[in-house]
């Protein structure tokens, strides 16, 4: 057992000692990932308006591209800037992107504004990631960021119900709703919550952030681990689809009602397991939960009847509630304070790398040969969980900030 585990404490204990303030976003990205509707809807809205499927291709790429940028200059910026004008910015921006591309008719235009989408609204995930680190207390905040991954299950799938309604309707109200529910987090975020760590421009620029980065082969350990594991989540939604329908000739429909199970696992057992996942080292905690995600995948080389394909998610979800909140709760402890928002826009920089490159990979080697995409998969799941295991525990502390930069006052409004 961790020696540096917090008190075992209960979960609805440890809710309550959570700051005020991370309520308030917690709140708001319930209610954005609530009105998160355009881009999953992205493919049919453009297959109604008459565009071929090069056009779609090219602008979830394109929303990726930007994704990818997005989680750099973020970092930057929550740094140098501090962490509530990024998330303004990002908020503000992403709502009049979205309300752009909702009058894009034409295939470049469509192309620009997903990317203007896809750039706007990534931002926001360096700078609430460090921002939550920095309001909630070290022990608290494998419970914090399960439950902000508590708000964006509960508000997609909710979202998702009321959006098939919405686009049957019309689907510009999904932009304008969309819009709307991404300016609601960015006033909440202005009226309701501080700074967080105050900008130090004495080490906001990449390169020391990079140095910095260098200098702590844990860091570099967790993210590529981060990266190799997100290679298999995104085959979920992709190639697992066509393993479904295809290998195991059940309908889309059934494909659905198994991504359910994914998302009612997680609202309904990832906070309380967090209880039990606390308690131990997290590189270990870490590894367990990818080796389950990667077996689970990796079953799929059995066929494709029912019962296992409900073991697969079963399994596969699993995994991913035992990993992903100590990940993240681990990555931002290992950043020093001036530079958490540059460290969690590496991870997402990780995580947006697979976005573009798993599901585009995994499709072309499920049309050469299912077997090696699963053994492929698992490979991968099982390098994840061998490189955090290989963290030793004494690693669980930040690199050291240079001198010039280490102020530790939070900033206010």
């Amino acid at each position: 057992m961790n020696a540096h585990a917090p008190t075992p404490s209960s979960l609805w204990s440890d809710l309550r000692q959570l700051p005020r303030c991370y309520w308030i976003l917690f709140s708001g990205t319930l209610i954005n990932r609530f009105g998160h509707f355009v881009m999953p809807f992205l493919a049919l809205y453009l297959k109604r308006e008459g565009h071929p499927a090069w056009v779609t291709g090219a602008s979830l790429a394109a929303y990726g591209a930007g994704g990818l940028i997005a989680n750099i200059t973020g970092g930057y910026c929550a740094d140098r800037l501090g962490r509530k004008p990024t998330i303004l910015f990002s908020c503000c921006s992403a709502a009049l992107a979205m309300l752009a591309l909702s009058q894009a008719h034409t295939a470049n235009a469509i192309i620009t504004c997903s990317a203007m989408v896809g750039l706007a609204s990534s931002m926001y995930f360096p700078a609430s990631s460090a921002l939550l680190a920095d309001l909630v207390p070290e022990p608290l905040r494998i419970r914090a960021f399960g439950c902000q991954r508590l708000a964006v299950n509960l508000g997609f799938a909710l979202g998702m119900m009321t959006a098939g309604a919405l686009a049957a309707h019309s689907f510009l109200w999904l932009f304008i709703v969309d819009a709307a529910t991404t300016a609601v987090l960015g006033l909440l975020v202005l009226m309701g919550l501080p700074g967080g760590q105050a900008p130090s421009r004495d080490s906001a620029g990449w390169g020391i952030a990079l140095h910095a980065m260098q200098r702590h082969p844990a860091y570099l350990r967790a993210v590529f681990a981060s990266f190799c594991i997100a290679m298999v989540f995104w085959q979920l939604s992709s190639s697992w689809g066509l393993h479904v329908t295809e290998i195991g000739g059940h309908s889309e429909k059934t494909y659905g009602l198994l991504m359910a199970i994914n998302g009612l696992m997680i609202v309904a057992l990832e906070l309380p397991l967090t209880s039990v996942t606390r308690r131990y080292p997290a590189p270990k905690i870490i590894a367990l939960g990818y080796v389950g995600v990667g077996v689970a995948i990796g079953l799929s080389l059995l066929g494709g009847s029912l019962p296992l394909l409900t073991t697969i998610m079963v399994l596969f979800t699993l995994g991913e509630m035992i990993a992903l909140p100590v990940s993240h709760s681990f990555i931002a402890q290992l950043a020093p304070n001036a530079m958490r928002g540059r460290f969690m826009g590496i991870l997402g920089v990780a995580w947006s790398s697979a976005t573009m490159i798993g599901p585009a990979a995994g499709l072309a080697l499920f049309e050469h040969s299912p077997e090696v995409l699963w053994i492929s998969c698992l490979g991968l799941g099982l390098a994840a969980a061998a490189t955090v295991a290989s963290i030793p525990t004494s690693a669980e502390e930040p690199v050291p900030t240079p001198r010039a930069s280490r102020p530790t006052k939070l900033s206010g409004h």
